[in-house]
């Protein structure tokens, strides 16, 4: 099997529409699918077009062999920020085919996800309420938007995530992300995590409550647990800094809470079918893009 871009959307394609039980509809049918549609929003990403004006006029140019329907700049935005539900039973669907789904081993982190860059786009930005000011301490600068939190296989495969208020304490969000989600985390693994999930009570939680065992590097003046963890811990930055990186998470131009939350699943989609495929494929580097994105 070759790994370029039409295969990956061919392949993707027959497995949504095989794998995750479409989406009741009243009325007629629409002309671009659901798997059409996440075909075509993981494409979007994998060749780097964060804006939605510039992807249309580049759709319905180059990839009319693949999508013979394609909906204006307007109905294809709805479309997405309709399919928010949908994309996480296809990255989980896509995660369980992948053979580190049975390993032992989970990471876990949260990073900053800025939704608007001035003052006055703020004041008019949908996400009030919902949005805040945070910190981030890795570029020593503030921010105003939402914090990403997730949940990875070891290579960095998603297995489940969400979004919340940067105010909001991060062990309170991923012990509340994690009950949530507690099937998928199998008793005796082991939750890698960074020094600001460390806690008497996220750790009884992680071990009670779930049945496995949290790892993360010592803080200092504590004894002596798991060292410093520095090599283990750049296999989650690793992860944060491709979705950043080569998929554009902070470009994501999204000013709605339905907005943000489709195209954050929109660039986690596309890191997961890409390993995804990597794997059908026997690619030598899982997490690679360069395949796909031209």
């Amino acid at each position: 099997m070759k790994t370029n871009l039409d295969t990956l959307l061919t392949a993707l394609y027959v497995f949504i529409d095989d794998h995750v039980a479409p989406r009741h509809r009243i009325g007629r049918p629409p002309r671009l699918s659901d798997a059409e549609l996440l075909c075509l929003a993981a494409a979007q990403v994998l060749l780097g077009f964060p804006s939605a004006r510039h992807w249309h006029r580049f759709a319905s140019s180059r990839l009319r062999h693949l999508f013979p329907y394609l909906p204006g700049q307007s109905g294809y935005n709805k479309r997405l920020n309709a399919a928010g539900s949908l994309i996480p039973q296809v990255v989980g669907a896509l995660a369980r085919q992948v053979p580190t789904w049975h390993d032992d081993l989970r990471l876990i982190d949260s990073t900053p996800l800025p939704c608007a860059a001035s003052r006055e786009t703020v004041k008019r930005s949908a996400l009030a309420g919902t949005a805040g000011y945070g910190y981030c301490a890795s570029h020593s600068r503030f921010f105003w938007g939402l914090r990403l939190y997730l949940l990875t296989t070891a290579e960095g495969m998603p297995v489940s995530w969400c979004l919340a208020n940067p105010k909001l304490g991060e062990r309170e969000v991923m012990e509340a992300m994690l009950g949530r989600d507690r099937h998928l985390v199998r008793q005796g693994q082991v939750i890698l995590g960074d020094k600001g999930f460390a806690g008497a009570a996220f750790e009884a939680f992680v071990t009670d409550e779930l049945g496995a065992h949290l790892v993360r590097p010592d803080r200092k003046g504590e004894p002596a647990r798991f060292g410093r963890l520095a090599r283990v811990r750049q296999w989650i930055e690793a992860v944060i800094d491709t979705l950043k990186g080569q998929l554009s998470l902070e470009q994501h131009g999204a000013r709605t809470e339905a907005g943000v939350f489709a195209r954050t699943g929109q660039r986690l989609l596309a890191l997961a079918a890409a390993m995804w495929h990597n794997w059908t494929t026997g690619a030598a580097i899982k997490r690679s893009l360069i395949a796909y994105d031209h």
